[in-house]
């Protein structure tokens, strides 16, 4: 049985170099995440980001959160070496504590981007598409769907493929509308612009 007591366990870990080009190489790190909190689709889950994206998510939670003083990442320093095992593993623990200190925040837990971020390989841009209900999945889907393909997420026209096909049997298949339920999704996003082609 589980205690009465919820947790949240965040580890930020394996560093890996990855190559965009033969010039350019980034770092990033794997997200785990284990929790018996109701505020999480999925118990487990693994996805891997890089700094980037993390500055990515702390401006939005920021824009969203506007009273809350958020925790800092670590600082981007000109002198940080992804050569030097040491700077990495401090700006890897840096990650790891900037993650426990907004996992402590229930309004900051109530952003779905952050859901996204930690449960699903979605790219900035698709993430914001899928909060703002610019995708034809939600939140919910999202972290659904990648758990179970433990991918990318699909690509949209294969998705629009599949629709056409579906359109015959136009049974509206919204799973008890996972995800669709809460207006706070739309908050900070430019008027959603989802004119659905019929």
């Amino acid at each position: 049985e589980f205690p009465r007591h919820e947790f949240v366990t965040v580890l930020v870990r394996d560093p890996r170099t990855q190559k965009e080009d033969s010039w350019h190489s980034y770092i990033d790190y794997e997200i785990f995440i284990h929790t018996n909190s109701m505020c999480f689709t999925r118990k487990t889950s693994c996805v891997r980001r890089r700094f980037r994206e993390f500055v990515w998510l702390r401006q939005r939670l920021q824009s969203n959160a506007v009273l809350i003083q958020l925790p800092e990442l670590p600082s981007k320093t000109p002198f940080f070496n992804a050569n030097n095992p040491h700077h990495v593993d401090l700006r890897r623990q840096g990650l790891q504590e900037f993650l426990e200190k907004i996992l402590q925040n229930a309004l900051l837990l109530s952003d779905s981007r952050l859901h996204l971020f930690l449960q699903t390989q979605l790219s900035p841009e698709d993430m914001e598409a899928c909060v703002c209900g610019q995708t034809k999945y939600s939140v919910a889907d999202a972290i659904h769907k990648f758990a179970s393909l433990n991918r990318r997420f699909p690509i949209e026209d294969e998705e629009r493929e599949k629709e056409k096909n579906d359109a015959d049997s136009d049974s509206e298949s919204s799973s008890s509308g996972l995800g669709q339920s809460d207006d706070s999704v739309s908050r900070g996003c430019k008027a959603s612009s989802a004119s659905e082609e019929s």
